[in-house]
């Protein structure tokens, strides 16, 4: 991938889980909205583990153009919003997002985007990583909502599950 446009839950699952530095291995560009920056900063004073992206030197803080003129979709959070604003001023970029009425707005939109998942998905393919299972299984411990079906079509998909 050349560039992502990271939304907030999989910025801070990937740094639960230690693989934060995932991102730019697998793409040219990370970039994040001020929502995103906002939303992390507010769960980390809420007491949260997560990320802190002016300590990343790999993120690239970026507004929309558009910003914050109409909501996308009344449901969507903020960084949902500028992260779906951000893909349509750049349609090369990939939108990397978990919620799923983000993704179906993304789809409406034609918008490229993956999730969490997608990322250690790519990372297995790029040989960044062994395997995936071990990752779903922390994933799930820090409640990441992940059905059976959807777990087996990722591990077949990563060649871990026939």
């Amino acid at each position: 991938m050349r560039e992502i446009l990271c939304d907030t839950s999989p910025l801070q699952y990937l740094h639960q889980l230690g693989c934060l530095e995932l991102l730019p291995r697998i793409a040219e560009n990370v970039v994040v909205p001020p929502a995103v920056v906002r939303e992390l900063a507010e769960g980390k004073a809420a007491g949260y583990n997560v990320p802190a992206p002016d300590g990343l030197a790999w993120i690239t803080v970026c507004r929309p153009l558009a910003a914050p003129v109409e909501r996308l979709v009344g449901d969507l959070g903020a960084g949902e919003t500028e992260v779906l604003m951000l893909a349509l001023e750049r349609p090369d970029a990939v939108a990397i997002i978990d919620d799923k009425l983000a993704r179906r707005v993304a789809e409406t939109l034609r918008i490229k985007f993956t999730g969490t998942l997608g990322v250690l998905l790519d990372a297995k393919r790029s040989g960044l990583i062994e395997a995936v299972a071990p990752w779903l299984d922390r994933l799930e411990e820090l409640r990441f909502r992940l059905s059976a079906r959807a777990r087996a079509a990722l591990l077949r998909e990563a060649g871990e599950l026939r």
